[in-house]
């Protein structure tokens, strides 16, 4: 595989998916309509997901030295994601999250990621040189707030575009928003950001424009229930949720800014690279689990379903 033009700093864990009609209450159970074990995490699945869109992909994220670890690389590398800067930390079990989806759509985590498998500023230093080589670093802001300072100033030393993934609070905040090229919120992300929760287009819209005076030349929010909110400097653009029957909303982020990420790289205008990253998050909602299936007919589906 080549240099990836595309780093992921982000977290890799074994997802396993439980479909059920209700959660029961407490002392009550449930039958599992459907069960899915799959690699996941937030850098795991963006990494999957550019490498369905034809990315060259390399992730930075760290696995335990045990079983689980070794077959969720395995996954990894079948997926076309260059796995040579994930880290397996001795003495460290790799990380589960249990996603319960219920008929409705609604989610709720469980989720077992130690503090060893959090990736350190450390580690950001042992991935530098690929850091610096790679055209666009995804940092996923989940991750402690020195690493992902440290991976945004190692991509941005190595003249790459930067983009953050989640909510930028506490002490370094503003060093890495000055970092950034994009930033990418969720509806409570954003929330955090700016101090304010997006309603409607019009506070979605307002939300990027705060993010984009603070730093970023372009900033993405989510309108939970409505849609998402696109803000540069000198244009904006707001895009409502389309039709699409929803299934699980888990890796609809996760495809989302994968698939902005991707499409910006590729010299599309803002306006396109808005479309795409909405049709990517569309194509991920009709299956449980975060594991984005985008292929180019997924994608030309949802992008017929977003208004124009």
């Amino acid at each position: 595989m080549t240099a990836p033009d595309v780093m992921v700093v982000g977290q890799l864990a074994r997802d396993l998916v439980l479909l059920v009609d209700e959660v029961p209450d407490a002392g009550g159970s449930a039958p599992v309509r459907r069960r899915r074990e799959l690699l996941g995490g937030k850098g795991a699945n963006q990494a999957v997901a550019l490498a369905q869109l034809g990315a060259e992909v390399g992730l930075l994220a760290v696995a335990g030295d045990d079983e689980v670890g070794e077959r969720l690389l395995a996954q990894a590398r079948a997926d076309g994601i260059d796995v040579g800067t994930v880290l397996r930390r001795p003495g460290v079990r790799t990380g589960l999250i249990v996603d319960v989806v219920d008929g409705r759509g609604h989610w709720r985590y469980l989720e077992d990621l130690p503090a060893g498998v959090l990736v350190t500023p450390d580690d950001v230093a042992w991935a530098a040189d690929s850091l610096r080589a790679a055209r666009a670093v995804l940092v996923q802001l989940q991750q402690p707030p020195a690493a992902a300072l440290a991976a945004a100033r190692t991509a941005r030393d190595g003249g790459g575009l930067v983009v953050l993934d989640g909510a930028v609070t506490g002490p370094t905040a503003d060093g890495l928003l000055a970092l950034a090229d994009v930033l990418r919120a969720d509806a409570r992300e954003a929330e955090q950001v700016t101090g304010d929760r997006p309603t409607d287009a019009d506070t979605g819209l307002a939300a990027g424009r705060a993010v984009v005076r603070r730093g970023p030349s372009l900033a993405a929010t989510e309108v939970s229930g409505v849609g998402n909110a696109f803000a540069w400097p000198d244009g904006e653009l707001f895009l409502p949720l389309s039709d699409t029957p929803t299934v699980d909303t888990t890796g609809a982020g996760d495809a989302f800014v994968a698939a902005f990420t991707h499409a910006l790289l590729r010299g599309e205008s803002r306006d396109r690279a808005a479309r795409l990253a909405v049709a990517a998050a569309g194509a991920t909602v009709g299956h449980p689990g975060g594991r984005p299936e985008l292929d180019p007919q997924a994608i030309r589906r949802q992008l017929d379903r977003i208004p124009t």
